[in-house]
Order: C-alpha cells, then structure tokens, then sequence
C-alpha cells in the first residue's frame, strides 16, 4: 500500500477504473461486477469512476458490485464536471451544480459518502475559489472525505493551491492525469509539483487507449479498438495510420513491444509498471472491459524494471515529452480558441 499523498490513507498501486463499466464499454452489469469483486480480492482498495460514464451507468454498476458489505474496504471516488443533460447548468464546477451532482453520484453509488470527489477537468468560466469553497462545505457535510483535480495544467494545480491557503478552505489533495510510455509530458512540472505540494496521483490510461496493449505493431493490420469506435467515434482520429503523428506513435509502440520481450514480461505489464516506478505516481488506473484483460494487467504491480530497461525506455520516448500533444487530455482556450490569440 502506498500513502496517498499527505492524508493518511493508504491505496494500493493499481487502481481499477470503471469507465469501461456500462454502454461505453461492458454493458453487462452482472459480468461488470464480477470483474469487480475480482479486482478486489487481488488486493486493489481504490475503485475510480465518474459521473459522466455511460451517463451515470458506471457509478450504477460500481454501487451495485460494493453493496452488500464491501463499500468499506474500499476508497471510492469519483468526479463530476461533464456535462449531465441538456441543461447548460448540469456541467461544469459551479457550487450550484456540483451541491446537485454531488448527491446523484451518492444515489447511484448506493452510499452516504464518497472517499474522493475529484473535478474531472477545469472551467475557464468558474473561480477556483467557487469550486473550493463548495468542495470544503460538501466535505465538512460529510458528503465526501476528500477532494482532488483531474487533468489539471501545473499552473492550475499551483493556482488552486493558493487559494485555497489564502482562504483557510480545503484543498485538492489528488491529481488525476495522464501517464504512459507514449505520454509523458507530467513528468516535465506536473509530477514535481504534486510533489511539492504532497498531493497524491492516480494516473489514468497506462496504456495509452490501447496503443500499449499489445495489438499494435508494425507490419500488422490496424487493430479494431473498441475505445476507438466507442462514444459515437470521437476518438477515432487518434488511431487513424494515415496521420504520421500516429505512425510515430506506432513506431514507438512497436519499439517499446521489443524492450518488453527483452525483459521478459509483456507489453501491458511493462507499460503499468512503468508508470508507477515513478516516485511521484501513487497508483495507476487499469479500466478493463474485460475479465481477461484484468487478469493480464494485475502482475504488471510485482514486475520489477532494470535501470537498463528505463534507460532503453527513455531512448524511445524522452522524458517529458508526450508523442501526440492531445493525448494531455486538456487544452486550455488560449490554445483551442484563436480568438483569444489575435487582436
């Protein structure tokens, strides 16, 4: 078990995702809840979903897996901020919406607290003070235990930071971002920073949305990615060969297979032991669809990696630099509004 961040509670080092828990991914909830129950008694104590999953499905399916006698051994969050329904005022981080949410996630999840409520992705149009402010009296109501960012820029995380010293008001004790082999940008300020800060991270898509899993080498047809054709195909860009961002990415997924075979382990379990080697990674976020992919991901916590192989790792993929500049997960609107860079 590892310290997440300075708050006392220990996670273990995989933690179970459940995006893939619902229609984006697994609809059946009785198989979705065995994957579950199994992830559990492997030994992992932190279950992450959010509200937006399948619209509200996941926290559906998370809920029914932990009833019966198992919500208390696990530290559960999940996040709100996407958008709910058509409702402009269903989304974002306003206190208006998030006092709303906060109590549809408990309804669904079937409990009376969530461990740790994290905004899944900052709003540009809402202080951090509003969200921090509405955070703290949600967790003195004992709504939820803690609270935690998701996706954060570095210099959001300091900014949040701040005002929440400046205003005597709890603060984010998390950060949720994303980390692999083939995205690597956190470790330039972001995981320096939590560090700083003592916050934990949950690192999310180890695999890089399957371009990690395995399937993809070079000489080989483009495998069907379901996360590719998943949520109406708006992914579908980032696995598109014809885009020679992709192909690098394919290059460098095939090299990395290769460092695998070398250290005799595989792809997947190189790709998750990679991430949480890093001494600022708490645990790492696995979302299987599927009961075997669960099992195949589970032994990457006992692989033990040579500096050899992080140095071959490293010639790869530099540190510090992600391949394709959208897998960060977050472009403020400075970068996707040109309005706001011309006069």
């Amino acid at each position: 078990m590892r310290a997440l961040g300075r708050t006392g509670v220990k996670v273990s080092p995989l933690c179970l995702g459940a995006m893939m828990f619902g229609a984006w991914g697994n609809p059946d909830h009785d198989e979705s809840v065995k994957i579950i129950h199994a992830a559990l008694d492997a030994g992992i104590n932190v279950v992450d979903t959010a509200d937006v999953y399948s619209a509200g499905e996941s926290e559906e399916i998370v809920g029914k897996a932990l009833a019966g006698g198992r919500r208390d051994d696990v530290v559960l969050a999940t996040k709100a901020h996407g958008a709910m329904g058509e409702d402009p005022n269903q989304q974002g981080n306003s206190r208006r919406w998030l006092v709303t949410e906060v109590e549809n996630s408990l309804r669904r999840l079937q409990t009376d607290h969530i461990d740790l409520y994290q905004i899944h992705r900052p709003s540009e149009d809402t202080d951090i003070e509003e969200t921090l402010d509405a955070l703290t009296d949600l967790q003195r109501a004992g709504k939820i235990r803690y609270f935690g960012s998701s996706t954060f820029l570095p210099s959001q995380v300091v900014q949040a930071q701040w005002a929440a010293s400046l205003r005597h008001s709890g603060r984010f004790v998390t950060e949720q971002p994303p980390y692999s082999m083939l995205v690597r940008g956190i470790e330039r300020e972001l995981l320096p920073m939590t560090q700083e800060y003592g916050m934990g991270t949950l690192v999310w898509s180890p695999l890089a949305g399957g371009w990690l899993s395995g399937k993809w080498r070079k000489g080989a047809d483009a495998p069907e990615t379901h996360r590719a054709s998943a949520m109406g195909g708006r992914m579908a860009g980032r696995y598109d060969l014809s885009d020679p961002v992709n192909q690098r990415k394919l290059d460098a997924a095939d090299a990395l297979a290769g460092v695998a075979e070398q250290a005799g382990v595989s792809l997947p379990q190189l790709a998750i032991a990679f991430t949480i080697r890093h001494p600022g990674v708490t645990s790492a976020i696995i979302g299987p669809r599927t009961m075997e992919q669960l099992t195949s991901q589970l032994p990457a916590v006992d692989v033990e990696l040579s500096d050899d192989v992080l140095d071959a790792i490293d010639e790869i993929v530099p540190p510090g630099t992600n391949i394709r500049a959208d897998d960060a997960g977050y472009a403020p609107p400075s970068i996707t509004d040109a309005s706001l860079r011309r006069r």
